[in-house]
């Protein structure tokens, strides 16, 4: 009776084996907790960005395109670069506008995802959703990478990216949401001195926007300026090179001009070289009420938004100056100083979603005084409102 029972017994305990290897299995594949609660973040706030684009053209711009919910997304750069997406770079301008100002990062995956007949505009809202959530779990892990003595900071840090103001171009069809998903990783791997992995990633990001120019500088500085540093991976730091010297080669192929996308922001977007004091100049003109007509009073709003703006990223930068993080403060410079140097500065808003500093500080801020982040939420929710609002009805918001 005893062998027998020994014989059953031995089977269970096999089984029971059996079971927490698979269980462990599985559990390389699941996310970590903190990837879960950021993910989570990231569907809760993906779902009232939707919400908010099916009930602000209703309430807003009633009887106007509504119900086609897609056309309330197609709103300003979506237009241009939809337009790069679908006809490319040779087939005139059908946007509207000069269309050598948009990389091609972006406009390439649209065009590949609405191979699946989904179309470009629904494409370009897929992009964005999975780069928003591969951003947000990174930005999550640089943020505790950065602050370990602060467990939890890490989802903290990217609740708040994702309830930012300007959120909804991280739903929308913008080129924000997947820069954030090479440039957030890149700079956590130049923090943990992965230097070819850290150029890798700022070489696709240099794939969606010129702002990826900043960032190969941001990383030569830190890499300078690192204790992690390595002179046998400096080599790396010229990958970022490659894209934009490419893009600029086919671009004097099409256009004639190695500098065709900046003669087509001068064009387009009046960012011809500015004086910086001539240009706040002009942005406080135009933030002055009635500089617009009446019809365009989301002209004045959103200057005066970006006034606010760029007091907030001079207070990051000396922030940052003052912790002496160089690499980061080079890029907030580099940013903040290209917006200021054009006509009048607009369109730093958005820009402010590739700060990642400002972030992981808002969360750390948020932490050490819980009064931070009660007015964080207090603000930033209401203005999320109103720029999703805005953006879904036409009126320019950023």
């Amino acid at each position: 009776m005893h062998e027998r029972a020994a014989a059953d017994e031995e089977p269970r305990s096999g089984r029971a084996r059996r079971a927490r290897v698979d269980g462990v299995r599985w559990q390389r594949w699941l996310p970590s907790a903190p990837a879960r609660e950021v993910l989570g973040w990231w569907l809760v706030t993906r779902v009232a960005i939707f919400l908010l684009s099916i009930s602000a053209p209703l309430l807003f711009n009633p009887g106007k395109d509504y119900p086609n919910v897609w056309h309330a997304w197609l709103q300003w750069d979506v237009w241009h670069l939809k337009a790069v997406a679908e006809f490319g770079y040779t087939h005139g301008e059908p946007s509207g506008a000069p269309l050598a100002a948009f990389f091609p990062g972006f406009p390439f995956l649209v065009r590949v995802v609405s191979w699946t007949g989904i179309g470009y505009v629904a494409a370009g809202i897929v992009v964005s959703a999975v780069a928003s959530a591969f951003a947000g779990v990174y930005l999550a892990r640089l943020a505790q990478y950065e602050f370990p003595e602060l467990k939890g900071i890490g989802p903290n840090a990217a609740m708040i990216w994702y309830g930012a103001p300007v959120g909804v171009f991280l739903a929308a069809g913008y080129t924000e949401a997947l820069f954030c998903a090479f440039a957030f990783p890149a700079w956590l791997a130049a923090r943990q001195g992965r230097w070819g992995r850290a150029a890798l990633f700022v070489a696709l990001a240099s794939t969606v926007r010129v702002s990826g120019i900043f960032l190969a500088v941001a990383l030569v500085v830190e890499f300078v300026t690192s204790k992690k540093r390595d002179w046998a991976s400096a080599p790396w730091l010229l990958l970022p090179a490659v894209p934009v010297l490419g893009f600029m080669a086919y671009l004097k192929h099409v256009y004639g001009s190695w500098f065709a996308w900046q003669e087509a922001q001068e064009k387009g977007w009046a960012r011809e070289f500015t004086w910086p004091w001539t240009s706040f100049v002009h942005t406080v003109e135009a933030a002055t009420k009635g500089h617009f007509p009446a019809e365009r009073s989301d002209w004045t709003w959103m200057f005066r938004a970006e006034l606010v703006t760029l007091f907030i990223g001079l207070l990051l930068l000396a922030w940052l100056l003052w912790r002496r993080s160089w690499g980061e403060a080079t890029w907030v410079a580099a940013t903040v100083g290209a917006f200021c140097t054009s006509f009048w500065v607009y369109s730093l808003t958005r820009a402010t979603l590739l700060w990642w500093p400002l972030w992981i500080g808002l969360a750390v801020l948020a932490r050490r005084h819980r009064w931070i982040g009660r007015l964080y939420l207090a603000v930033a929710i209401p203005l999320a409102a109103i720029w999703a609002a805005g953006f879904f009805t036409g009126r320019w918001s950023g």
